[in-house]
């Protein structure tokens, strides 16, 4: 056999377009079986080791032998071709699956090292790193390439999100401004943005006119649910209220969601019985949306009807038995409000298997454990969750572990941070209030 048919020389446009080409198979395995026998003759080829790895990661979603395979090949891939920068990003979302995040932002990152001018290389690392919430590193890497690109609106844009993201609402308002002058995106959607800056700045009238000047799309039904929320911030609740009811809800969701964003409204406000007699009567419309079921729960527990929260969470499980969100809710309020802790423990467990990486399941994981009396493991779960989301009730719970520990100088300096983020957080100040009188 000649070396020309042993590297695919010729046929590796073929094998990069293979997988495209039995996209529509259901029978993924199938498709990986087939494309194994066709690479088999060309064991030098980089395109023919791409296109097995991308069977093999679209054929083992739940399958560790099926990934591993197509971890190997895609490293032979990029041994014979090391600028490759489609397998590069195959092997980021590889490493996704089989490792997790940081894994895959890593590799990227050493990538571009050898590879400085890999837009699509750089483009998905500043996206790794938007989902670890590493805003800073994401902006400046975008800031970069549209440094290079000055015309580029799309990386404009990005800066502008991931500013937001930020809090720079300063640098988001000027960048969307100038984006909207451009004519970028979809209808509406950067009006959408520019009503969230003015709503997180509380300027509150400006982003009820900025959410009135969305018009078109999903978007549109956003905004205006969001302008039910904003005159309730400006104390207008009388207003709010028939605001809700006059709200042209065509389907089930969109009445669903009409329930839920007045109830929220009535929670900011501070009415939690209004809200609870909103979710009532929506539970009792749509018996059966899940939504509706989970955020009466919420509310019931707010007002110390914990039967009535437990036998809803309940039907929410029974409902969505594998919903990492549920069994987690469920766990937790068992954990937090009952001396139930170990039933609580085992759900939150399940809902961890399901949902590994979700700060918020970790916290309730901390929290049981706490619980329980195992405070250096729960330490290690709640400093795994705030590292994932730094919020204020995550702080509040790690600070009391460290509080029990006798590590008080920590927890008085966790505290003190997060206070100076979010001052008015109710968890938060009872927690310090409790423990430090």
């Amino acid at each position: 056999m000649s070396d020309a048919a042993v590297s695919g020389q010729g046929v590796g446009e073929i094998f990069v377009q293979l997988n495209a080409l039995f996209a529509q198979q259901s029978d993924k395995r199938a498709v990986l079986l087939l494309i194994r026998d066709l690479a088999q003759p060309y064991p030098k080829s980089a395109e023919a080791h791409f296109a097995i790895a991308l069977a093999a990661f679209n054929a083992g979603a739940d399958d560790a032998n099926y990934m591993t395979e197509a971890l190997n090949e895609v490293d032979r891939a990029l041994e014979l071709r090391p600028d490759w920068e489609r397998a590069a990003l195959l092997k980021a979302e590889i490493l996704v699956r089989v490792a997790s995040v940081d894994r895959a932002a890593e590799f990227l990152k050493s990538f571009l090292a050898k590879q400085p001018e890999s837009k699509a290389a750089a483009g998905a690392l500043a996206q790794f790193y938007v989902e670890q919430k590493r805003y800073a590193e994401a902006r400046e890497i975008l800031q970069q390439l549209w440094d290079k690109e000055p015309e580029a609106r799309e990386l404009e844009f990005g800066v502008a999100a991931i500013a937001l993201q930020m809090k720079d609402y300063a640098t988001a308002e000027r960048l969307l401004n100038d984006l909207k002058r451009a004519g970028f995106g979809q209808p509406g959607a950067i009006d959408l943005y520019l009503a969230q800056v003015a709503e997180e700045t509380k300027h509150y009238d400006l982003a009820i006119e900025r959410y009135k000047a969305v018009t078109e799309g999903d978007r549109a039904w956003l905004a205006k649910l969001r302008i039910g929320a904003l005159l309730g911030k400006l104390g207008k609740v009388e207003e709010a209220k028939r605001y809700f009811a006059d709200l042209p809800a065509v389907t089930p969701e969109q009445r669903a969601q009409v329930r839920q964003a007045e109830a929220q409204m009535l929670r900011d406000t501070g009415d939690v019985k209004g809200a609870y007699k909103v979710l009532t009567q929506g539970v009792t419309e749509q018996p059966d949306a899940p939504d509706l079921v989970y955020d009466l729960a919420m509310v019931a527990e707010k007002l110390d009807r914990l039967d009535e929260a437990e036998s809803r969470l309940k039907q929410l499980v029974e409902m969505r038995p594998d919903d990492a969100q549920a069994l987690n809710a469920l766990g937790y309020t068992l954990v937090d409000r009952t001396s139930r802790t170990s039933e609580g423990y085992a759900l939150i467990e399940k809902a961890l298997k399901i949902a590994p990486n979700d700060p918020f399941i970790l916290d309730s994981m901390g929290w049981a454990l706490y619980r329980l009396g195992r405070l250096d493991e729960a330490e290690q779960y709640l400093k795994r969750a705030l590292a994932e989301r730094p919020d204020p009730e995550i702080a509040a719970h790690l600070g009391e572990v460290l509080w029990t520990k006798g590590d008080r100088d920590s927890a008085r300096a966790l505290w003190k941070a997060q206070l100076e983020s979010d001052p008015d957080n109710a968890v938060l100040k009872e927690t310090v209030r409790r423990l430090q009188r």
